[in-house]
């Protein structure tokens, strides 16, 4: 018993601290101060919850295993079940996303990512290790029946709280259907739109979450088009590219072949008359050599024979 009282005061401790850790991010954020959360207290229970798990789970496992190692892995995994869950099963409910990591790294369907799970591990530590003992201590210097009594009253309030919220979503949740918006700001204007004249509550929900992504079936309907316009613009792009590359490689021969051909031509071109001659004098010894047959040359034959023999001794001679 006296655990369970413990455990529900830490709850609400550490929803009252992510509440203040909310609206400092979001004060730096859009340089206002925003009441962050679904309820009107200054409370985020997604934080309690994660800090009352996260308590429970590593007193089970403290006759096994207390080491910091285990409370860090514990924390990731407990926070980061609790945030993804949470995301889910709000984004059903009501049509919207309240936190997006889509562009964060290591995210798992922008649901929850690495550099927050990182985070639950050292808060964990943190909560386990160092500021449970100090509030452990402090609880003992309340008696048990002022702890129930706190505990009690702050229940009350929270339950109190909570009925008061689920109608704002539930109202919430009637304008996001209602709309016939295809996007997310559309949507929020009709949601801005249909608060504004409610109470002080209703406003004040409006207010929280400004960078909410709402997810109709008529923006899903628009993104799923987007996706596939911009996945044909891709396949389109590609089939160009490729044709391009095709034709550069074609040009790339053709300029390739004009180019020797031009090379072929122009060393002919420049060929001096002299190496011309040379080359005609010996090619005609070497067909004189194939047909000229010393047993079977007549007489005539044999003399011009000898005088190309003379000539050609004479040339060879010559250096110059």
């Amino acid at each position: 018993m006296d655990f369970a009282i413990n455990l529900i005061l830490l709850f609400f401790i550490f929803s009252f601290v992510g509440w203040c850790i909310e609206i400092t991010l979001k004060y730096r954020q859009f340089g206002r101060f925003i009441n962050r959360g679904f309820l009107i207290g200054p409370w985020l229970p997604i934080y309690g919850s994660g800090a009352a798990l996260i308590t429970l789970t590593v007193a089970g496992l403290t006759p096994v295993e207390k080491g910091i190692g285990t409370t860090f892995a514990i924390s990731m995994i407990v926070c980061g079940l609790i945030e993804y869950l949470a995301s889910y099963f709000m984004e059903k409910r009501f049509h919207a996303r309240w936190w997006d990591y889509s562009q964060k790294p290591m995210n798992l369907n922008g649901r929850v990512w690495i550099g927050n799970l990182v985070l639950f591990g050292i808060g964990g530590v943190a909560i386990i290790h160092i500021v449970n003992p100090l509030l452990y201590v402090f609880f003992e210097n309340l008696s048990i029946v002022s702890r129930e009594i706190i505990a009690s009253c702050l229940s009350v309030i929270f339950v109190a709280d909570y009925s008061v919220s689920h109608f704002v979503l539930k109202l919430v949740k009637i304008g996001v259907e209602s709309s016939d918006a295809d996007n997310t700001e559309a949507i929020s204007k009709d949601v801005k739109l249909l608060l504004s004249n409610k109470s002080i509550f209703y406003r004040r929900f409006a207010n929280a979450y400004p960078d909410v992504i709402y997810r109709t079936e008529k923006v899903k309907a628009r993104m799923e088009e987007i996706r596939l316009e911009t996945e044909n613009l891709r396949i389109e792009a590609e089939k160009r590219l490729d044709e391009l590359n095709q034709q550069y490689e074609k040009n790339k021969a053709e300029l390739g072949a004009s180019i020797k051909a031009g090379k072929v031509q122009l060393m002919e071109t420049l060929e001096p008359t002299s190496f011309i001659k040379s080359n005609l004098i010996e090619k005609q010894n070497q067909l004189i050599d194939l047909l000229y047959d010393e047993n079977t040359a007549p007489a005539p034959a044999k003399e011009l024979m000898l005088e190309i023999e003379h000539e050609r001794l004479r040339l060879e001679k010559r250096s110059w």
